[in-house]
């Protein structure tokens, strides 16, 4: 049957989406600097990213994180927390292009994320993962007690296909962004259409949903802070319904208690980049997210070299992105044919790019200047 979910705005509901969207309409008008814009932009996304995978028992540290990421730098005994930390921050940058893409969302998207969720982020388009083929359960830890029964593998396909139908009418019946990204969130761990990786890939989801909805908060919350913080209330909130077996009362569940911890992470987050995004307003040139969020995320990232220097070499690539020398000159050539930099040394063992004076106009940086 098709999915309908059972909630209530109550009046605390309602006051959370009005501070939600004070926070959202006040953020969107404050001027940021695209440099100052560029620098909050990837902090968030390392912050998501550190916690995220943090709540499935990821034991890197926030600063390892970023190492990581930043310098493709190893940890031994720790490759299985590397590939989960590298697997979702290129989830997060796929999610990005989707929603620059403004198109319907689709089943095979959600299955591409969660690819994306279980690669270890080398692989820019995985092979979409088909949904699992056995029953699955969640265990208390200590006791090895049955907490959840999800659906049974033979349901999870039209389970999937039903929510998705779902979203995209109701972006077109105008529901609440918030009330909508919670409910899909919800969804998505309840029906656990994965043997593993389900968390990762509904707090994705949720991230997607909000950006399609206008509620990016130009990139710069984290919710998955909010959820970490307390792992026991996010998987409280979770728990609903009069039973622990999905068809005994979990499917049709009144979701308003979910709805009331989402929006009230929302709010927290919202509200805290408002403070973050005042403090930092006024600090020289005018907003440029928009043109920031043309950029693909490499080249977002590549803003951070041209803070420091008016030039960057390959050299500058591969250690910003743990890449090949090879591999860093295909992708400044690729920059040059798209016009984001120019070559302005031809050395051939020392060769030098700047941005271009059209990069320059279009992604509001200007050479010499923090960017």
């Amino acid at each position: 049957m098709p999915f309908t979910p059972s909630y209530r705005i109550t009046t605390r509901i309602a006051g959370c989406l009005m501070r939600i969207e004070a926070a959202r309409e006040a953020v969107f008008h404050l001027p940021i600097t695209p440099g100052v814009l560029a620098s909050l932009r990837e902090t968030a996304k390392l912050c998501t990213t550190y916690y995220s995978t943090m709540i499935e028992g990821n034991l890197l540290t926030q600063r390892e994180v970023g190492q990581v990421i930043a310098r493709n730098e190893h940890f031994p005994g720790r490759e299985r927390d590397e590939k989960e930390i590298l697997g979702y921050y290129a989830g997060l940058a796929h999610i990005e292009q989707l929603a620059a893409d403004r198109g319907r969302l689709t089943v095979k998207q959600i299955q591409t994320i969660h690819a994306l969720v279980m690669s270890d982020g080398v692989k820019k388009k995985p092979k979409p993962t088909p949904f699992r083929g056995g029953q699955n359960v969640i265990r208390d830890s200590r006791s090895r007690a049955i907490v959840y029964m999800p659906p049974e593998a033979d349901d999870v396909p039209g389970l999937m296909s039903d929510l998705v139908a779902w979203i995209n009418q109701s972006m077109q019946d105008h529901v609440p962004c918030p009330i909508l990204a919670g409910l899909a969130h919800y969804q998505i761990a309840t029906i656990h259409p994965y043997f593993d990786g389900n968390g990762r890939t509904a707090r994705l989801l949720t991230t997607l949903i909000l950006h399609l909805g206008g509620y990016d908060l130009k990139g710069l919350y984290s919710l998955e802070e909010y959820y970490a913080r307390n792992l026991g209330a996010y998987y409280q909130a979770l728990t609903v319904g009069p039973s622990h077996n999905y068809y005994l009362g979990r499917e049709s569940a009144d979701l308003t208690s979910w709805l009331d911890y989402f929006c009230q992470g929302m709010t927290e987050s919202f509200e805290s980049v408002r403070k973050q995004t005042e403090a930092a307003a006024g600090q020289g040139d005018n907003d440029q997210s928009e043109a920031l969020r043309k950029l693909d995320p490499r080249q977002r990232k590549a803003l951070e070299l041209f803070r420091a220097s008016t030039t960057i070499t390959s050299r500058d690539l591969e250690l910003l992105f743990g890449i090949s020398q090879r591999m860093a000159r295909v992708l400044l050539a690729d920059w040059v044919t798209d016009g984001f930099v120019e070559i302005v040394d031809t050395a051939k063992k020392s060769r030098k790019y700047a941005l271009s004076q059209d990069g320059s106009m279009n992604h509001g940086t200007q050479k010499g200047q923090d960017c």
